[in-house]
């Protein structure tokens, strides 16, 4: 048994699969699943259940994990004491991102960032923005960003800039073409949302609210997990949707879809630094820093 196989292993684990594990690692999945029957065959157990596009614990990999973690805890904490002492930041860093930032902000970031510190590696990983605090909380990430804050969440927020929601609907529907609209008039219109935990749901449902409109009682025939998902169903003719700016702009300019003219939109939201409430690392201090003066 040895470090590779046990970070292997939680890899597997916290993607789900082998294929996704060996994309984070850098490896090939052949590699990544010797390792796996390398240590499997090395503790004399089976730690995983391999079924068909998915991936279960058993009840020894259940047992092995926070071991497994905590080892690998253990090591990053070694290295990061000897990169206090070189003043070399280094080491691997995994970021939880909801959708908008982690599709459309990031990813155009974090070529600068490397750039600047080429002995760090990054694994960014993409949840709902509930997913990205708890992802923080637990430890499984280093650090997240969000459009939309949880309070009461056991996480840190700091405001790094903004992100612009705007409505939008297929360019022959009524409202396209209707000018100065009140909430009002669209709680009988059908709606494409994003799922509960969203930040893009939450922000828009907070605004609503202050417009005096209940989101219970919007008409919302389909609930779908991507901002992108959701611009293709508007396009499709299937209702209004509330989306990210940076996803809305190319179909606004192309035309597949219009603007909704109602007062409480484009509607300006924050984008948040979530960060857990123990020591950064040295990598993730690093990001933290660079990212404030990026964003």
């Amino acid at each position: 048994m040895n470090l590779s196989q046990l970070r292997t292993f939680v890899a597997v684990v916290e993607h789900g699969s082998f294929s996704a594990a060996a994309r984070a690692l850098g490896l090939s999945q052949p590699a990544v699943t010797m390792q796996l029957q390398a240590l499997e065959s090395d503790l004399g157990v089976t730690l995983l259940d391999r079924r068909y596009r998915k991936v279960e614990m058993t009840e020894a990999g259940r047992a092995l994990l926070p071991h497994a973690r905590k080892l690998m805890a253990g090591v990053e904490d070694a290295r990061q004491d000897l990169e206090d002492l070189s003043g070399t930041v280094s080491g691997r860093l995994t970021i939880a991102a909801s959708t908008t930032p982690g599709q459309y902000v990031l990813p155009r970031l974090l070529g600068g960032f490397l750039k600047l510190h080429p002995d760090v590696g990054v694994t960014l990983r993409v949840f709902d923005t509930s997913g990205v605090v708890s992802h923080v909380e637990s430890g499984e990430a280093n650090l997240g960003m969000t459009g939309a804050e949880i309070h009461g969440a056991r996480a840190n927020y700091e405001r790094l800039g903004s992100d612009n929601l705007v409505m939008v609907c297929p360019p022959k529907h009524e409202m396209a073409t209707r000018k100065h609209l009140k909430m009002t008039d669209l709680v009988d219109e059908p709606f494409i949302v994003r799922e509960a935990g969203s930040g893009t749901r939450m922000v828009s449902e907070d605004s609503m609210r202050r417009a005096g409109i209940d989101p219970a009682e919007l008409r919302v025939v389909m609930e779908l997990g991507t901002n992108e998902a959701v611009l293709s169903a508007v396009e499709g003719g299937m209702g209004i949707g509330i989306v990210s700016t940076w996803v809305a702009e190319k179909a606004i300019k192309l035309g597949t879809v219009a603007t909704v003219d109602v007062p409480e939109f484009p509607l300006a939201r924050p984008l948040f630094l979530v960060l857990p409430r123990t020591t950064l690392t040295r990598a993730a201090d690093a990001l933290a820093q660079y990212l404030r003066s990026a964003v």
